[in-house]
């Protein structure tokens, strides 16, 4: 048995088919094929169901291929201990990241850690959190951006910042005149527009409204901010926006009015996890610190509320008004 054995096998059970397997590891169907069978014949018990239309693993064979996915992560492991104590600013990084927070987020952050580690290569990968979240499990990624609170006992998580909400409406709703005096309760009975399962933006939101008495808008649910930032310029509902989704470099949408919440508004917790048991960890403590020194108003709900229209001056009157 050796470690190629085992990246076969890990492979074939991730596509379940010896084509994309094989593909996916570099060499031909055949040579795959006959590895696999080997490490059966090795083994002494059939890993893989041949079938004519797709491949399934037996059930000892997925308990060998979790077991190998586990190896070859250690493996990996031992290989970045090597590179870190070599050169602890290098490497690479695979970083997982919601979709509803890395095309914001992102353009402000990049920068900031190519200044601070300059041959680090990071690797992104935008997931929705329950993929992210699976993806660290089995090692595929090294760390993830994600929102607070989750339930992982084996990860660690480090606490990055918090961002808070808008609300956003049309110029024309009546919501749109309480600008900086808008409180939960003014939500109460209103129907906003959410994303689709799976969204963690989607559960904060719902979580917002059940504070708020509010519900959901039936009938519609989006993909998307940019299809919420769209359907709310419309007039067709309203929605809570987290304030990097509207901060530069978005483009402004005309018609949308953000609004900002009097005193403490709902908002967000944003950490980055990695498994407890990463050799990785002192790195991607200083990593989740850069993170940190975003710009101070990347996170200031009240400079991205669209401003209240200038009142205009009073006529003169009286002698004043004849000079």
């Amino acid at each position: 048995m050796n470690l190629r054995d085992l990246q076969y096998l890990v492979a074939l059970a991730e596509h379940r088919h010896f084509g994309r397997a094989a593909e996916a590891s570099f060499v031909s169907q055949p040579t795959l094929s006959t590895q696999i069978k080997k490490l059966e014949d090795e083994l002494g018990v059939p890993l893989v169901e041949r079938t004519p239309r797709k491949v399934l693993l037996t059930e000892v064979g997925r308990d060998i291929a979790i077991r190998a996915r586990d190896v070859l992560n250690q493996i990996d492991q031992i290989r970045g201990v090597a590179r870190r104590t070599l050169d602890p600013e290098s490497g690479t990084v695979r970083l997982g990241i919601f979709p509803t927070l890395g095309p914001y987020l992102l353009p402000h952050a990049l920068p900031l850690v190519r200044a601070a580690f300059p041959r680090l290569e990071l690797l992104l990968v935008e997931e929705k959190t329950e993929a992210v979240l699976r993806l660290l499990r089995e090692g595929r990624l090294d760390a993830g951006i994600l929102a607070l609170p989750l339930h992982e006992d084996s990860l660690h998580s480090e606490f990055l910042f918090e961002e808070p909400f808008l609300l956003a409406v049309s110029e024309q709703h009546p919501l749109a005149r309480k600008q900086g005096q808008l409180k939960l309760a003014d939500l109460s009975n209103q129907n906003l527009l959410l994303l689709e399962d799976g969204h963690c933006l989607r559960d904060q939101a719902l979580e917002v409204c059940h504070m708020a008495g509010a519900g959901e808008r039936s009938g519609f649910r989006a993909t998307s901010l940019e299809t919420l930032r769209q359907m709310v310029a419309a007039n067709v509902g309203i929605t809570l926006l987290p304030v990097t989704a509207v901060k530069p470099p978005v483009a402004p949408v005309h018609g949308l009015h953000l609004i900002e919440f009097k005193g403490h508004p709902p908002s967000r917790r944003i950490a980055m996890v990695w498994r407890k048991s990463s050799a990785m960890d002192a790195f991607l403590k200083r990593l989740a610190e850069v993170f940190r020194q975003l710009p101070a108003d990347l996170l200031d709900a009240h400079n991205a509320a669209t401003p209240l229209p200038e009142k205009s001056a009073a006529p003169a009157t009286g002698k004043a008004a004849r000079r």
